[in-house]
Protein backbone atom coordinates (compact mmCIF):
# COMPACT_ATOMS: atom_id res chain seq x y z
CA UNK A 1 0.00 0.00 0.00
CA UNK A 2 1.84 3.08 -1.04
CA UNK A 3 0.81 6.52 0.24
CA UNK A 4 -2.02 7.97 -1.31
CA UNK A 5 -3.88 4.58 -0.97
CA UNK A 6 -3.33 5.32 2.71
CA UNK A 7 -4.81 8.31 2.68
CA UNK A 8 -7.18 7.61 0.97
CA UNK A 9 -8.19 5.24 3.22
CA UNK A 10 -7.42 6.95 6.07
CA UNK A 11 -9.98 9.20 4.75
CA UNK A 12 -12.85 7.03 3.99
CA UNK A 13 -12.66 5.58 7.78
CA UNK A 14 -12.68 8.78 8.94
CA UNK A 15 -15.68 9.85 6.69
CA UNK A 16 -17.69 6.54 8.11
CA UNK A 17 -16.50 7.14 11.96
CA UNK A 18 -18.14 10.57 11.36
CA UNK A 19 -21.68 9.50 9.42
CA UNK A 20 -21.57 6.53 11.78
CA UNK A 21 -20.88 9.25 14.70
CA UNK A 22 -23.90 11.52 12.87
CA UNK A 23 -26.47 8.71 12.74
CA UNK A 24 -26.29 7.69 16.54
CA UNK A 25 -26.70 11.35 17.49
CA UNK A 26 -29.84 11.36 15.09
CA UNK A 27 -31.07 8.36 16.89
CA UNK A 28 -30.38 9.28 20.13
CA UNK A 29 -32.29 12.84 19.74
CA UNK A 30 -35.22 10.82 18.16
CA UNK A 31 -35.59 8.79 21.38
CA UNK A 32 -35.46 11.37 23.57
CA UNK A 33 -38.18 13.45 22.26
CA UNK A 34 -40.82 10.35 22.06
CA UNK A 35 -39.25 9.66 25.69
CA UNK A 36 -40.21 13.59 26.37
CA UNK A 37 -43.43 13.02 25.02
CA UNK A 38 -43.51 9.97 27.67
CA UNK A 39 -43.12 12.20 30.30
CA UNK A 40 -45.08 15.34 29.36
CA UNK A 41 -48.01 12.87 29.25
CA UNK A 42 -47.40 11.57 32.25
CA UNK A 43 -47.19 14.73 34.23
CA UNK A 44 -50.40 15.34 32.05
CA UNK A 45 -52.20 12.42 33.57
CA UNK A 46 -50.76 12.91 36.92
CA UNK A 47 -52.68 15.83 37.65
CA UNK A 48 -55.96 14.85 35.74
CA UNK A 49 -55.68 12.13 38.16
CA UNK A 50 -54.88 13.93 41.12
CA UNK A 51 -51.43 12.43 42.05
CA UNK A 52 -50.02 15.12 45.01
CA UNK A 53 -46.37 16.22 43.70
CA UNK A 54 -44.12 16.20 46.64
CA UNK A 55 -41.05 17.44 47.73
CA UNK A 56 -37.72 15.38 46.25
CA UNK A 57 -34.73 14.63 48.19
CA UNK A 58 -31.75 13.53 46.02
CA UNK A 59 -28.99 10.90 47.45
CA UNK A 60 -25.41 10.94 47.71
CA UNK A 61 -23.90 8.82 45.34
CA UNK A 62 -22.47 6.49 48.21
CA UNK A 63 -26.17 6.31 48.96
CA UNK A 64 -24.88 7.41 52.45
CA UNK A 65 -26.62 10.78 52.63
CA UNK A 66 -30.29 12.34 51.52
CA UNK A 67 -30.14 15.98 50.83
CA UNK A 68 -33.10 18.70 50.05
CA UNK A 69 -33.73 19.88 47.07
CA UNK A 70 -36.05 22.53 45.26
CA UNK A 71 -37.55 20.45 42.94
CA UNK A 72 -41.08 19.16 43.66
CA UNK A 73 -42.84 15.97 41.59
CA UNK A 74 -43.17 12.52 41.49
CA UNK A 75 -40.63 9.84 42.13
CA UNK A 76 -41.13 7.13 39.58
CA UNK A 77 -39.27 3.97 41.19
CA UNK A 78 -38.80 2.89 44.92
CA UNK A 79 -35.08 3.74 45.23
CA UNK A 80 -36.32 7.12 45.06
CA UNK A 81 -33.32 8.16 42.83
CA UNK A 82 -35.53 8.85 39.29
CA UNK A 83 -37.76 11.31 39.29
CA UNK A 84 -40.63 13.74 37.13
CA UNK A 85 -40.94 17.18 38.19
CA UNK A 86 -43.86 19.60 37.37
CA UNK A 87 -42.06 21.26 34.89
CA UNK A 88 -42.17 18.06 32.62
CA UNK A 89 -37.95 17.44 33.30
CA UNK A 90 -36.45 13.97 34.55
CA UNK A 91 -34.02 13.75 37.06
CA UNK A 92 -31.61 11.18 38.15
CA UNK A 93 -31.71 11.99 42.25
CA UNK A 94 -28.17 11.54 42.46
CA UNK A 95 -25.43 14.08 43.31
CA UNK A 96 -21.67 14.38 44.83
CA UNK A 97 -23.23 15.56 48.10
CA UNK A 98 -20.75 17.13 51.39
CA UNK A 99 -21.13 19.90 53.78
CA UNK A 100 -22.41 22.40 50.99
CA UNK A 101 -25.21 20.08 49.85
CA UNK A 102 -25.46 19.55 53.59
CA UNK A 103 -26.28 23.07 54.56
CA UNK A 104 -27.91 24.75 52.01
CA UNK A 105 -29.37 21.61 49.28
CA UNK A 106 -28.77 19.73 46.68
CA UNK A 107 -29.23 21.20 43.04
CA UNK A 108 -29.87 18.00 40.81
CA UNK A 109 -30.06 18.89 37.02
CA UNK A 110 -32.32 17.50 34.88
CA UNK A 111 -31.17 14.80 32.29
CA UNK A 112 -32.77 13.90 28.92
CA UNK A 113 -35.76 10.47 29.74
CA UNK A 114 -34.44 7.74 28.20
CA UNK A 115 -37.21 4.91 26.38
CA UNK A 116 -35.73 1.91 28.53
CA UNK A 117 -35.05 2.69 32.42
CA UNK A 118 -31.94 1.06 33.78
CA UNK A 119 -31.07 -0.30 30.06
CA UNK A 120 -27.19 -1.01 30.15
CA UNK A 121 -26.99 -1.18 33.71
CA UNK A 122 -25.08 -3.96 35.87
CA UNK A 123 -28.16 -5.76 37.54
CA UNK A 124 -30.22 -6.60 34.27
CA UNK A 125 -33.04 -4.94 35.29
CA UNK A 126 -34.88 -2.44 33.03
CA UNK A 127 -38.12 -1.06 32.09
CA UNK A 128 -39.55 0.80 29.01
CA UNK A 129 -40.39 4.29 30.39
CA UNK A 130 -43.79 4.29 29.50
CA UNK A 131 -44.48 1.04 31.85
CA UNK A 132 -42.59 2.86 34.82
CA UNK A 133 -44.39 5.75 34.44
CA UNK A 134 -48.00 3.86 34.11
CA UNK A 135 -47.34 1.94 37.13
CA UNK A 136 -46.34 5.00 38.82
CA UNK A 137 -49.99 6.74 38.02
CA UNK A 138 -51.78 3.42 39.05
CA UNK A 139 -49.95 3.68 42.19
CA UNK A 140 -51.79 6.71 43.35
CA UNK A 141 -50.58 8.85 45.98
CA UNK A 142 -48.72 5.70 47.62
Amino acid sequence: MDGVDRTDWAERQRRAARAHAEADARRRAAEHAKAAEIVAWFVAEAGRRGLRPTRLTARSYDGRGRYRTRLTGWYVDRARTRAVDVDGRWHLLTVPGGLRARLFGAEPEPSPPPLVVGEGGRDGESIPLRTLLTRRLDAGND
